[in-house]
């Protein structure tokens, strides 16, 4: 294993590069925005084949958490992924994004950038209109009570209460994570497991399901198209990125694949890691013809 850091606009970022591998590096955009890569460790299993590079985005995990407010935006997110590319020698490789990390990931190769062999949308928010309407539907299935508390907190602007945050974990365990706590990897709750809230209520929200960030008009369904690389579309049958959403984005997107994970939520490389890797490992070796 390698780790480091990689000075980028704002700060430095860490970054941790697993095997050793003839394929193709395979770099990991995580989940938030202000994630952390901890969650997605299963995915050092497809070391075995190919360099695995994991980083936390600037503000979260272990990489600087700068005080500026003006860092919260996509583009200078994109332009960071340029930068560890770069002093990384990452000129070839694959790109995996999980749901916010997708938006990351589409943004970036509209830019067309070189070297990218094949991108994979895993719990892909291609849409936040659409992500909105999606969860929306997905309210209606929690009980009723929980449907009340959360409309009342929306309502009165209360959405960093306590009863909103119990509200939360009840979303989270229909549409999230279905695992049950004593079964979660205990390095979830660790430090470095840590992200920013700050960075996720000013791009994103108070919630999954309540979009009032800079990202809340995001949408380029209509320019996927334009990606012209091999690219594997993934969700849980249960996720907060539906089938039905997110196999309309791969139609979107000439010669793509579509998998859906059956005993998953939002998180299958948690929730089914073997299955996870598995699907992965698959199309990976597809797209370089083993």
């Amino acid at each position: 294993m390698e780790e480091g850091y990689v000075s980028v606009t704002g700060g430095k970022v860490y970054y941790k590069k697993v095997g050793t591998g003839s394929g193709l590096p395979l770099i990991l955009l995580h989940g938030g925005p202000g994630g952390t890569h901890v969650s997605m460790k299963a995915l050092e299993a497809l070391g075995d084949e190919r360099p695995v590079i994991f980083y936390d985005q600037l503000g979260a995990g272990r990489s600087d958490r700068p005080e500026d407010p003006s860092l919260w935006h996509i583009d200078r997110f994109v332009e960071e992924l340029g930068q560890i590319r770069e002093a990384l020698g990452l000129e070839e490789l694959h790109i995996l994004g999980h749901s916010w990390g997708t938006m990351l990931a589409a943004e970036y190769l509209l830019k067309q950038p070189k070297g990218v062999h094949s991108v994979i949308f895993s719990g892909p928010c291609l849409s936040a209109p659409q992500w909105a309407k999606d969860q929306d539907e997905h309210r209606k299935e929690l009980p009723q009570d929980v449907q009340d508390t959360l409309a009342k907190c929306e309502k009165e602007g209360t959405t960093d209460s306590e009863e909103y945050k119990e509200a939360i974990k009840v979303f989270n365990k229909y549409f999230v994570n279905r695992m049950d706590e004593r079964d979660k990897p205990a390095e979830l709750k660790s430090e470095a497991a840590k992200g920013n809230d700050v960075v996720y209520q000013t791009m994103w929200g108070p919630s999954e399901f309540y979009t009032t960030g800079n990202l809340k008009h995001f949408d380029v369904t209509l320019r996927l198209s334009e990606i012209k690389i091999p690219a594997l579309f993934t969700c849980g049958r249960y996720d907060e990125a539906t089938p039905a959403s997110t196999e309309s984005y791969s139609r979107q997107l000439p010669g793509s694949t579509f998998h859906v994970f059956e005993k998953s939520a939002h998180v299958p490389y948690l929730e089914e890691p073997e299955e996870y890797i598995r699907v992965m490992r698959d199309f990976l070796q597809s797209v370089e013809g083993k």
